[in-house]
């Protein structure tokens, strides 16, 4: 797709799936199963897709998927089916910069890989690494409730790569900005790219998927709902104002789409948008 000055592609690492009920909150399964299917174990399907940004020979990539260091036993518990490598439409190579919105198993587990010898290595070598470091310091201190999601071996290669660390705000690239938000998880920074008039969104675990674009819709994995309530509330507005363009990184149909307010007052798609490379 091509975007102002940028040429963006969407691309999918895989699909796995994580219950339904921790995905929705406090949003009874009544509610939110009108609009996507659980499987027998209350689980819904989810995608990791992620955005490749190229300009004038910068490569920008925007988290990395789930990654392949899994044993078959947690390969069934999350149904991992990653895409295989030949079939992403990039080569880790070619990315000169990655863009980690925070380290969460199914956002930054493909940042390295399991070596025969049991060694890890960096997938992506040669790129600059950004990173809030409210979130690198929270993924190597994780609370009791986010342990399981921040594991070591995608925290610590870190330390062998080109490591960008961000305070808040910054345009990390002429028209590429990012934004901490802390309600999901301390020190998570949505994307957002703008090119001559128009305006793209990559809003991360604040809005997962286009199911959860009702603000009172958020996950029960959050930190603070409070906070995410805020945050979401303020992004809407913002992207409903603009005609931004949202990209949804797990929702498994739904690429990216403009919103409206429909007749019960919530926010909803306007317009689906493919961006597939």
């Amino acid at each position: 797709m091509k975007f102002g000055d940028f040429e963006i592609t969407a691309h999918i690492f895989g699909y796995f799936r994580l219950d339904g009920g921790a995905m929705f909150g406090s949003v009874p399964k009544n509610i939110w199963s009108k609009s996507i299917a659980a499987d027998e174990e209350n689980c819904i399907r989810l995608a990791m897709r992620s955005l490749v940004i190229r300009h004038e020979g910068r490569v920008f990539l925007i988290d990395t998927g789930i990654g392949e260091k899994w044993s078959d036993k947690y390969r069934k518990i999350f149904a991992i089916d990653n895409t295989p490598a030949d079939k992403l439409g990039f080569k880790p190579e070619q990315v000169t910069d990655l863009i980690l919105t925070h380290l969460h198993f199914d956002h930054a587990g493909g940042v390295s890989r399991l070596n025969e010898d049991g060694t890890l290595s960096l997938v992506y070598p040669s790129a600059r690494h950004y990173l809030q470091r409210a979130n690198l310091e929270n993924a190597k201190n994780p609370s009791l409730k986010e342990r399981a999601s921040y594991l070591k071996e995608n925290v610590e290669p870190l330390e062998q790569a080109e490591l960008v660390l961000l305070e808040g705000t910054n345009e990390i690239y002429p028209g590429i900005t990012v934004y901490q938000i802390d309600g999901h998880t301390r020190g998570q920074q949505m994307v957002e790219i703008r090119s001559e008039d128009q305006a793209m969104i990559f809003p991360t675990d604040l809005i997962p998927t286009s199911h959860h674009l009702p603000v009172p819709f958020h996950m029960g994995y959050d930190n603070c709902a409070e906070t995410v309530l805020k945050e979401k509330s303020e992004l809407l507005k913002r992207a409903l104002d603009e005609n931004m363009l949202i990209v949804f990184e797990h929702d498994a149909d739904v690429e990216a789409a403009r919103i409206t307010v429909n007749d019960r007052g919530h926010y909803a798609v306007k317009e689906q948008v493919s961006l597939a490379g």
